[in-house]
């Protein structure tokens, strides 16, 4: 089992074998909430398990030290590593926006963490930030990227910081700008911290996204114009460092079985 004890979501999976995600789990609340023991109560129920059935627990994320069930932990960067390596066996790029940070990583052949950027002093351009100008524009966080789509003409967000991009928006609002352009201009805004940061790592192509902002298909969308690349998604992206952390755990019972 791995659980990505995120900041602002408690991620699971049950894996099995090393090779087949038989469950997973979301839960929308994280570290220091009931969050990663709800998830990893779901995913076991979606398994047909119970915690006996499982052979190693992997925690990682910004609160896998907090996780009582854990037989170890591993840090975000290796796990969303090696978790996109298994959505994408041709990953070379990871772009891996978080709730409260976002990284860029560049990874071997082999699925190793070679080199990585990340911003984790400031909310802009995460998960967070998005949050943050949903509730700013009244609309749902799961319905941006829908209604980036709808956008017709190209503002611009340009304050680097959220309480300065926030006044931003409510400026736009006052002078009747369409919601969804307003909507496209933060997108854009993300895109540009997220591709800065893969710019200083190199991007190197194949490029993926994890995290639950892989889920907004208009960061998505500016970030390939950013880029000018395709990127690669799943329907598993969120759940990347999870993913990565049922591996490690794997490994480790196949290692302490080979060793008696």
């Amino acid at each position: 089992m791995g659980v990505d004890v995120g900041s602002t979501a408690s991620k699971c999976v049950v894996l099995k074998n090393g090779e087949t995600v038989v469950a997973s789990a979301v839960i929308p609340v994280g570290t220091g909430t009931t969050g990663p023991a709800r998830a990893m109560a779901q995913a076991l129920e979606n398994a047909g398990a119970t915690i006996d059935d499982i052979s190693c627990v992997f925690a990682t994320g910004y609160g896998r030290n907090s996780l009582p069930e854990a037989d170890s932990e591993m840090s975000e960067l290796s796990c969303h590593a090696k978790g996109a390596h298994f959505l994408f066996p041709a990953v070379r790029t990871v772009i891996d926006i978080g709730g409260q940070d976002s990284k860029a990583l560049q990874i071997a052949p082999n699925g190793r963490l070679l080199n990585f950027a990340m911003n984790d002093k400031c909310a802009a351009g995460t998960g967070r930030f998005l949050d943050v100008m949903a509730r700013v524009l009244e609309v749902n966080v799961e319905d941006l990227g829908r209604l980036s789509a709808e956008s017709t003409e190209r503002i611009n967000i340009s304050s680097t910081c959220t309480v300065f991009a926030e006044s931003e928006v409510i400026s736009h609002l006052a002078a009747n700008t369409k919601t969804s352009d307003i909507i496209a201009g933060i997108h854009r805004s993300v895109a540009s911290r997220s591709a800065g940061l893969a710019k200083r790592v190199g991007v190197t192509p194949m490029v993926v996204m994890t995290g639950g902002v892989a889920l907004n298909s208009g960061v998505v969308a500016a970030l390939e114009e950013e880029l000018d690349c395709p990127i690669a998604i799943s329907s598993e992206s969120q759940f990347a460092g999870a993913i990565g952390a049922a591996l490690y755990g794997y490994e480790s019972v196949v290692q302490a079985a080979e060793t008696g």
